[in-house]
């Protein structure tokens, strides 16, 4: 099944790993106490934005974190020809941060719910 993940169109992965990926933080935040709907998406932006994305992204290869084949899934994404992106950020921003998701849709897709909760929890700690 992983190798078939492997072949999964790269921006599958983002779009699949943005989803497990919000769901984590609103989980996390709402077990912390925030019940106000508006403190709840102030405090989201600032694990779910691409600007937040990308920083995180950044230090889980600055600090060793990735194996090789999520490197490689985060290359994959992050090198994807593509011109669109948001207007609130630029293209290497948002690329750096499609390849965050990606590495998230392939770990859930490929059912490595472990390594997946261990990169989410470094998430939360940094």
């Amino acid at each position: 099944m992983q190798d078939d993940i492997r072949m999964v169109n790269v921006l599958v992965l983002a779009y699949i790993g943005d989803s497990v990926y919000e769901n984590f933080i609103r989980h996390y935040l709402v077990s912390n106490g925030i019940s106000n709907v508006s403190d709840l998406q102030k405090e989201s932006i600032k694990y779910v934005s691409a600007k937040a994305q990308s920083k995180y992204m950044y230090s889980l290869i600055d600090n060793n974190i990735l194996n090789d084949d999520e490197l490689g899934i985060y290359k994959r994404a992050r090198n994807y020809k593509s011109d669109r992106h948001p207007k609130n950020t630029d293209i290497v921003t948002y690329k750096v941060a499609t390849g965050f998701e990606a590495i998230i849709g392939y770990l859930d897709l490929t059912g490595n719910s472990q390594r997946l909760s261990s990169i989410m929890n470094y998430v939360i700690g940094v």
